[in-house]
């Protein structure tokens, strides 16, 4: 995952190296500039960062700089340095769309948690665009969404993995999206033939070994013209194996043949046939323990385990919740033509507490019902949750602050203070803990 970026634009040697210095211990890639006809190679609409500018420097000012963002990129944030005494010029940038503004002489502190706001900002904008985008390219490719390290190391498994002719082993709990990141690794393969998804544990296994394979005419009674079996038929593309733990005992010897030679016998027939498919079979259960237990082929689990993914459950990134929620709810008013309700720091607190056993899935079903009006018991109790404060509508970013607020409160309450437990806990790095700590003016500690 790449550094985030700040474009930063002071004319002040002292000021600018100084800033510079900052932001780089702070985590950001920082292209320092010391007028705005510099900085504007790098204001793009794909600039992912923040920009920083000083309201007076030779030449176009701070304020021409904001204009020229705006008509650019509206989401672009763009925070503005202003001497003592240029206040009422800074609240008039404000209006003009500025994100904020620091008035120098500015702590370090000050610097960083504005700065890391307004980047986070972005980032949800960014990630956004990037999923319409690749919805554009591929409508019929489910969105991978989220910014946690875990889905962060699985695109780039996917980026690596798609073009390599390897097949794959997806394990992850009901509802992770074994199904979407198949689809992403049959994307990212630039193959041509199609995307066939079979589920092991819906096919009765009197059917199992035609539908998979295929027959031949007079293979059986009934049969009275060939089929071509899911594994023929994805020639050139790929065949996904859902609930691969399902499959019939006897009909894992013939696929592990398969898979080893690149060639099938249709049932009923003798012709050889070349295969030139990807497999990427999809587990829920732990396959080991079902092979020592003789419920599963050990050589079949060594064949397609060469490669193999391990998807995290819903619970292991509970910082995508709030744009995973937010997605599926646009969605959902989109299908059923009804208006999307508006998310509080409350109602969010009350569905991270939720364990989700169904994980995506069920915060997808879930999302569906909050548009539909039918929540019903989905919400838990409450008694189970701290008091917070009273509710404001405001913008998604916004209610996502507000939201994470309350979840690091919440949590450091429960580990008294504890960050080494509360870090592991929300799954996100000590030190990026201390920062939000520090952001939200949250106590830890024995200061708890």
């Amino acid at each position: 995952m790449s550094s985030p970026q700040a474009l930063l634009i002071e004319d002040e040697d002292a000021v600018r190296q100084a800033t510079a210095q900052t932001l780089e211990l702070g985590g950001f890639e920082v292209q320092a500039c010391t007028n705005a006809e510099q900085a504007r190679r790098w204001l793009t609409p794909e600039f992912s960062g923040v920009v920083l500018t000083d309201v007076r420097l030779p030449g176009s000012s701070g304020l021409d700089v904001l204009q020229q963002v705006m008509a650019l990129d509206a989401d672009l944030p763009v925070l503005l340095m202003t001497g003592h005494g240029h206040v009422s010029m800074a609240v008039a940038a404000l209006q003009a769309g500025a994100y904020d503004f620091i008035e120098k002489p500015f702590s370090s502190e000050r610097l960083l948690s504005t700065v890391r706001r307004a980047f986070e900002k972005r980032s949800l904008v960014m990630e956004n665009r990037r999923l319409k985008s690749a919805w554009a390219l591929n409508p019929d490719l489910p969105p991978l969404i989220g910014q946690s390290q875990a889905i962060e190391r699985l695109r780039s498994l996917i980026a690596t993995l798609g073009p390599m002719p390897i097949d794959v082993l997806i394990n992850g709990e009901t509802g992770t999206g074994k199904e979407v990141v198949a689809r992403h690794l049959h994307a990212a393969s630039q193959r041509k033939g199609p995307f066939v998804a079979i589920n092991c544990g819906a096919l009765p296994e009197s059917v199992f070994e035609s539908e998979i394979f295929g027959h031949e005419v007079g293979a059986f009674t009934g049969a009275q013209k060939r089929r071509i079996g899911k594994l023929e038929f994805a020639q050139h593309g790929t065949v996904f194996l859902d609930e691969i733990e399902s499959m019939p005992l006897a009909l894992q010897v013939k696929l592990l043949r398969v898979l080893q030679e690149r060639r099938l016998e249709r049932l009923g027939g003798n012709d050889s046939i070349a295969l030139n498919s990807r497999v990427v079979a999809a587990s829920k259960a732990d396959l080991p323990a079902l092979s020592a237990r003789g419920l599963f082929r050990e050589d079949l689990y060594f064949r397609i385990s060469a490669v193999s993914l391990d998807l995290p459950s819903l619970a292991q990134r509970q910082g995508d919740i709030a744009l995973l929620l937010a997605f599926f709810i646009q969605g959902a008013a989109l299908r059923f033509q009804l208006p999307a309700p508006v998310l509080t720091a409350s109602q969010m607190q009350q569905w991270q507490a939720r364990p989700w056993p169904g994980n995506v899935r069920e915060l997808r079903n879930f999302a569906d019902r909050l548009v539909l009006g039918v929540m019903g018991v989905l919400t838990p109790p409450e008694s189970t949750l701290p008091a917070l404060a009273p509710e404001s509508a405001g913008s998604l970013a916004e209610q996502v602050d507000a939201f994470e607020r309350d979840r690091i409160a919440l949590t450091l309450q429960r580990c008294e203070g504890n960050m080494a437990v509360a870090a592991e806990l929300l799954a996100i790095p000590k030190k990026t803990l201390y920062d939000k700590a520090k952001k939200y003016q949250l106590k830890t500690g024995r200061n708890l």
